[in-house]
């Protein structure tokens, strides 16, 4: 007797999901060796299928913080596409945290819900999903990109109380704006205020524990809050927490993280995003020692701190601090920062980002020891089946999921459609 043909579907999941014998992303053929890209990675207790990771992107599509349809399938078209892992965006730990008043934020537990939802869905395409919890600092308050680009040329980026922003509770390290007459001006951070923000992150880690995630990562790049308590350009405070001292600007991030990794359970990685350099103009120090921008020397320091309080991987990129800022954007052209921080700490695993977007070169970073993971933002939303492309353009096959596997069967058509006719 033949044995029945069912359409078996994932075991306890919240719905009917076909299930994917093998998992979506598998490499089928591995005669000629599997890439570097399609490795999988470890972190503690967790095992991500392969180094192809979808980096953090704001959507600024949430409703007074909580998740919404858009970003079931904004992030889960990653999860149904073969990406290792996939990073919510920046979501703040406080209502004044946020970037602009449709940010992400787990500062509630009605928050919860809406997220579990997504990681259920992840978790049910044998995909690893994390969130990266933040604080915009001096750059909260503002206004989504769209909503900047319709106001115009020269525009005021901050978003006011009628615009549903919160101009009159912007923190930071000091009494700097980011830019003047465009950034709402900030009031310093007390202790007092420190002292709650760190309880804030401590429970949005617990509330993202309960979500289901997998990791989570403290967003200190960018020119965001924790950034800006790192650089000398933003931090001019005279207490233990700034000024000139590399100690003290570094004292609250590594205190905010001590303690988080005390809350988030032991089997599960964290991560911290660092912006390696401020891209400011001139050195890191002068001759005579003093710190003049955030850069490369400092970034290694912290991250063997981080490493030592039990930070499992550093996501590096750069720039956001110095409204200046000139960087020579090129495909790449971070990934030398990545190598930098790799060097010096060969057993700390680093991630690369930058306008990477040509398999070859992501398999060459990972083969040349520059980084462990490639992070993808901007090719991920040209392409969500980025990591079927890159296999195909190295030589192997994935397993697609059941339902697209008819796209990526057989050859590809490279013949080009007849031109029309006027």
């Amino acid at each position: 007797m033949s044995s029945l043909a069912i359409n078996k579907a994932v075991p306890n999941a919240d719905q009917f999901y076909p299930l994917n014998e093998p998992a979506i992303s598998t490499v089928l053929n591995t005669s000629s060796g599997t890439p570097k890209l399609f490795e999988p990675l470890t972190l503690r207790g967790v095992t991500f299928k392969n180094r192809i990771w979808v980096s953090p992107m704001c959507q600024f599509s949430s409703d007074d913080g909580h998740a919404t349809d858009w970003h079931l399938v904004h992030l889960g078209s990653f999860a149904t596409h073969g990406a290792g892992a996939i990073m919510v965006e920046a979501t703040a730990v406080v209502p004044e945290g946020r970037i602009s008043p449709e940010d992400a934020g787990l500062w509630k537990d009605s928050q919860i819900a809406p997220l579990k939802r997504i990681v259920s869905f992840a978790h049910a395409h044998d995909t690893k999903i994390g969130i990266q919890l933040a604080h915009a600092g001096r750059k909260s308050s503002t206004h989504a990109p769209w909503v900047q680009k319709s106001a115009g040329k020269g525009a005021s980026s901050v978003a006011t109380k009628e615009e549903n922003g919160w101009p009159d509770q912007v923190y930071a390290p000091s009494e700097i704006s980011y830019h003047q007459g465009f950034y709402p001006d900030p009031h310093a951070a007390t202790e007092e205020y420190l002292n709650q923000l760190t309880d804030a992150f401590i429970d949005s880690a617990r509330r993202a524990d309960e979500a289901g995630f997998d990791f989570i990562e403290l967003h200190a790049a960018h020119g965001y809050l924790l950034h800006e308590f790192l650089s000398p350009l933003s931090n001019t405070r005279s207490d233990i927490y700034g000024g000139q001292p590399l100690e003290n600007r570094l004292r609250f991030l590594l205190q905010l993280t001590e303690k988080v990794r005390v809350a988030w359970p032991s089997h599960k990685p964290l991560f911290v995003r660092i912006s390696a350099t401020d891209w400011a103009e001139g050195p890191e120090k002068d001759e005579t020692g003093k710190w003049l921008q955030w850069g490369t020397e400092q970034s290694t320091i912290l991250s063997e701190r981080l490493q030592k309080l039990g930070v499992d991987f550093i996501d590096c990129s750069t720039g956001g601090n110095w409204q200046q800022q000139k960087i020579p954007v090129a495909p790449g052209y971070q990934v030398p920062f990545a190598a930098e921080l790799k060097k010096a700490l060969p057993n700390l695993p680093v991630g690369t980002v930058g306008a990477i977007t040509e398999p070859q070169e992501a398999e060459a970073y990972l083969q040349e020891g520059k980084a462990d993971v490639i992070l993808m933002a901007r090719e991920f939303l040209r392409n969500p089946s980025w990591p079927l492309y890159a296999a195909r353009q190295l030589g192997v096959t994935l397993k697609a999921a059941n339902q697209y596997d008819m796209a990526w069967f057989g050859p590809i058509p490279t013949t080009t459609r007849p031109a029309l006719k006027n």
